[in-house]
């Protein structure tokens, strides 16, 4: 019963919506509004640059998209998002995932990591980035409007990842 990071398959679509839309749908993590179907799951998770799953024993546990934080002369930064099922957190897994996209950022060639909207609620996020080495380069007052209506600030995080090959 070994933990799997792998990039994901066709059959791991179903699970991916399913992790996805919790996260979607408990609205204080993720900007998106509307959950994802099968269909434009298919097409959003395959635009990325790398999709990656977390599974064990083909039952999938958590994902991560990973893909450039803007176009042109600033495509060598990434940003990744990452959902993990509401049942597996606080067990690693989100931590395995980001040090996954770390490595896999600095091997597609990113210079840095970067994560535009970490909501300032979302403690555990915050804790994991900080543990892992992410500096807080920013905060924007009112950026997020959670699954309550309520606005709350939304800091920006980023990381080298040039050292990401010994160890990052």
């Amino acid at each position: 019963m070994a933990l799997e990071i792998r990039a994901y398959r066709e059959e791991d679509l179903a699970g991916m919506v399913r992790v996805w839309n919790e996260v979607v749908e408990a609205g204080n993590a993720f900007p998106q509004v509307e959950p994802l179907t099968e269909e434009t799951a298919r097409e959003f998770f395959a635009a990325q640059t790398l999709t990656v799953v977390a599974v064990v024993d083909e039952k999938l546990f958590g994902l991560y998209i990973l893909h450039p934080n803007n176009v042109g002369r600033c495509a060598h930064v990434a940003n990744a998002s990452y959902a993990v099922a509401s049942g597996s957190r606080g067990l690693g897994l989100g931590r395995e995932l980001v040090k996954n996209s770390l490595e896999q950022a600095a091997r597609a060639g990113f210079r840095g990591l970067q994560f535009n909207a970490v909501v300032a609620s979302n403690e555990a996020a915050i804790h994991l980035y900080e543990d892992v080495g992410f500096t807080r380069v920013g905060t924007i007052p009112g950026g997020f409007c959670n699954g309550m209506g309520a606005f709350e600030d939304i800091h920006i995080y980023y990381k080298s990842c040039l050292d990401a090959r010994r160890g990052c």
